[in-house]
């Protein structure tokens, strides 16, 4: 079904596969009459060509890219501008997409989100910028009708920002690097390896994109396999695949810790240029008659069955033919996981319970979003629920439209009216399932969804309240299947259904009298308006000489989410007061952590001030031991910066929202100590914050509470030293031990001396 290649691969002529081993030479030289070296194959991928044509370094190993467009939502445009304009912003050099998708429905602190919405509304006009206004569109449905262009690259503050599918490469980051943009600066980044994923064959009917994306999720997640690469899709697989259905496979790749996607184009994708009035917007994109991957992920369509990623992570798949011949083993292994993974005695776990009679039943069934809000999507769930009934009971289902010119189809061809009489609760374009701000199970309750993860109480849930749901990902045609069988979990595949999509029809007209286009019109003399929750940055300093880090939060799971790190749902309400919002930091994961780092930033606050009180109870022994270390013996203690880091073994799976790590700053942390980190995208944010992403290459010799004290760092930092000398500050000794920090660009070492990417660029 899904196969991983060993090696590198050269494809020929876009369909032959040669293994890059000691034949591959002959075997190429046989089929082409070619020689041709790896470096050269390299530059016939599709990812080479649209890379090479936006990079501005001259050096196709050290990429500095610009991107043709921005886009970034209500959670984090307010940041990302106030960010610029501290910088200097003075205009949108680029269209930049500002939508109001997250949190357009959520009442929590009363005026605050629609205020935040009206800050957009005022850049728009004063920078020249595109505003959506609430409920209009999902971020990445407005981007994909409007703004994707074959070769075409967009930069978006949000992690699942992916166009592959339309010619269009998509890259999710931190606020930080949309700021850079807005500044007129580069995104600098190690050219990608580039990894294949080669379709064939075609789905059997039942199967949907979700399907296909968890199956390759499932797959390459755990190794790494395409972590910080680009998938580029391949194969004759493809021609079998509607546009949708290849948009809702790729805006999952996010799941695979890729830093990008891009498919090879086709008359279909042309034809959706077509229906969106933009057909000068196509161009054919596929890879040279020689390419050279550096892995391959084989698949084989018509082998993937209806899947199901059970709580808590978008690999954790099985078939759901595995599932329901296995239910008390399965399910009771995820309630043991999730006991170790939630560290709560207190918190129950029940979901064997939703084993009856040997069948599963569910609560919920939820379709929604970038990537289960589609057309064709909601089309099929409506071909299964036709003149049936979801039934009268305790299980729900909710759709969310990803677009109201998507909405308007639906309904013109009857597709809502089928749903609706169904039982089904047809809402508007609203990305809230996905990460916690609307359709929040009850407690204990299990939710099928097609949305993009099913992290740790992402829904919603608060489980040091003693509440917990679980989410488990299927694809759309699954949930209605068991959305007609009362919640009993059903494949698709198990019914007889003919499947029939209307023609789609694309009107533009509503953004045409709501979308507010402000491209290349900028008014300068415009005021922002602030409501009276958005707040500037406050002050951060620079990085000292020497520095003082005092363990607050050790966090030992294989992965730590960046939801787990800063919760979403109604906390983001916050997001455009950084004070606020930091008080949510690790609510979830480490309730104790915002007062500890409190105490920490206390201190350092008092060395700042130079007070006397800084010498005094638990920093006194500490201090009298660094100056026992060699060449410590005349350290000023004022003289050593004082901050708080937190250790995770792999930590930033997930979201793009630089709030997971600018929280921590602005509670004073000055580092992040970890084994790896999950994605670039967080190391990213904790640099353009300031903070160190040290690397802990060996065993760890510290604990929570332990003080570590890295002397001369600032200097370690601007040298480039590969590794860093620190000592952690015990009871009864000092222990030396090594620290990295891996590579860092020139602008990134400098980031951190100023403090953050504002101190730097002011």
């Amino acid at each position: 079904m899904v196969n991983l290649y060993d090696t590198g691969v050269y494809l020929l002529n876009g369909k032959d596969i040669i293994r890059a081993d000691q034949y591959a030479s002959t075997l190429i030289k046989q089929k082409t009459g070619k020689e041709v070296t790896k470096e050269e194959a390299r530059k016939g991928t599709i990812s080479y060509a649209i890379l090479n044509s936006h990079n501005t370094s001259n050096n196709e190993n050290t990429l500095q890219l610009k991107f043709d467009t921005l886009t970034s939502h209500d959670i984090t445009y307010v940041s990302i501008i106030q960010t610029a304009r501290a910088s200097g912003l003075e205009e949108f050099p680029v269209p930049y997409v500002l939508t109001n998708c997250h949190n357009s429905l959520c009442a929590v602190g009363g005026t605050i989100n629609e205020d935040d919405h009206m800050f957009a509304l005022s850049a728009a006009q004063k920078y020249g910028g595109i505003y959506v206004p609430t409920n209009i569109a999902v971020i990445h449905s407005y981007n994909r009708e409007m703004m994707s262009k074959c070769g075409r690259m967009i930069l978006g503050s949000d992690s699942h920002t992916r166009y592959g599918a339309l010619g269009t490469m998509g890259v999710g980051e931190g606020g930080g690097e949309l700021a850079k943009q807005l500044l007129k600066k580069t995104y600098d980044v190690a050219a990608p390896e580039v990894i294949g994923i080669y379709l064939t064959g075609k789905p059997q009917a039942g199967v949907g994109p979700q399907d296909v994306a968890l199956s390759i999720i499932g797959k390459v997640y755990a190794s790494g396999y395409v972590k910080n690469k680009v998938m580029e899709f391949i194969g004759d697989g493809v021609a079998h695949l509607p546009i949708e259905y290849r948009n809702g496979i790729d805006v999952m790749t996010t799941e695979t810790t890729c830093w990008s996607s891009i498919w090879c184009t086709d008359e279909k994708v042309k034809e959706y240029y077509s229906i969106h009035g933009r057909p000068e917007d196509y161009a054919t994109l596929e890879p040279g008659a020689i390419a050279y991957y550096d892995g391959l992920v084989y698949v084989d369509l018509a082998a993937v069955k209806p899947t199901i990623a059970m709580p808590f992570h978008p690999s954790n798949i099985y078939t759901i033919e595995e599932l329901k011949a296995n239910p008390l083993d399965i399910m009771h292994k995820v309630q043991t996981e999730a006991r170790e993974q939630f560290d709560n005695p207190n918190l129950t776990f029940d979901l064997t319970s939703k084993v009856r009679n040997g069948e599963i039943y569910v609560d919920q069934g939820i379709v929604a979003g970038c990537s289960g809000g589609t057309y064709d999507n909601v089309v099929a769930a409506a071909n299964i629920l036709e003149g049936q009934s979801i039934g009268n009971g305790a299980f729900t289902m909710s759709v969310y439209p990803g677009s109201q010119p998507a909405y308007i189809e639906l309904v013109k061809n009857g597709t809502i009216a089928m749903l609706m009489d169904a039982g089904v609760i047809v809402r508007e374009a609203f990305c809230g399932p996905c990460f916690g701000a609307g359709d929040t199970p009850a407690n204990q309750e299990f939710s099928i969804r097609h949305t993009t993860r099913n992290f740790p109480n992402r829904e919603g849930s608060k489980p040091n309240e003693g509440q917990i749901s679980y989410v488990a990902l299927m694809d759309s045609r699954s949930i209605a299947a068991t959305a007609r069988n009362g919640g009993r979990l059903t494949a698709a595949t198990d019914m007889d259904i003919a499947y029939h999509t209307p023609v789609y029809s694309f009107s533009k007209s509503v953004y045409d009298k709501r979308v507010y286009n402000g491209v290349g019109r900028a008014e300068p003399e415009t005021n922002l308006q602030f409501g009276p929750n958005i707040k500037d940055w406050p002050a951060i300093p620079g990085l000292t000489e020497n520095l003082l880090l005092k363990v607050v939060s050790y966090i030992t799971d294989p992965v730590t989410t960046t939801d787990e790190l800063i919760p979403s749902g109604e906390t983001s309400s916050f997001r455009s007061n950084p004070l606020l919002l930091a008080e949510f930091t690790l609510s979830r994961k480490d309730p104790s952590y915002v007062k500890k780092a409190k105490e920490v930033q206390h201190y350092e606050r008092q060395r700042t001030a130079q007070s006397s009180e800084l010498l005094a109870a638990e920093l006194k022994d500490v201090y009298a031991k660094i100056k026992t270390i060699n060449g410590c013996e005349m350290l000023d203690p004022f003289e050593v910066g004082i901050g708080s880091t937190i250790f995770a073994n792999k930590p930033g799976d997930g979201s793009a929202r630089e709030q997971a790590a600018s929280c921590q700053r602005v509670l004073g942390a000055w580092a992040n100590l970890a084994k790896e980190y999950a994605t670039k995208r967080y190391r990213s944010n904790l640099i353009n914050w300031g903070m160190i992403p040290f690397l802990v290459t060996n065993e760890t010799v510290f604990a929570k509470d332990s003080f570590i004290f890295i002397p001369h760092l600032r200097q370690a930092i601007a040298a480039g030293a590969a590794e860093i000398k620190a000592y952690v500050i015990g009871d009864d000794q000092i222990t030396e031990f090594v620290l990295s920090v891996g590579n860092l660009t020139s602008d990134e070492k400098d980031i951190i001396l100023a403090g953050c990417l504002i101190n730097y660029y002011k």
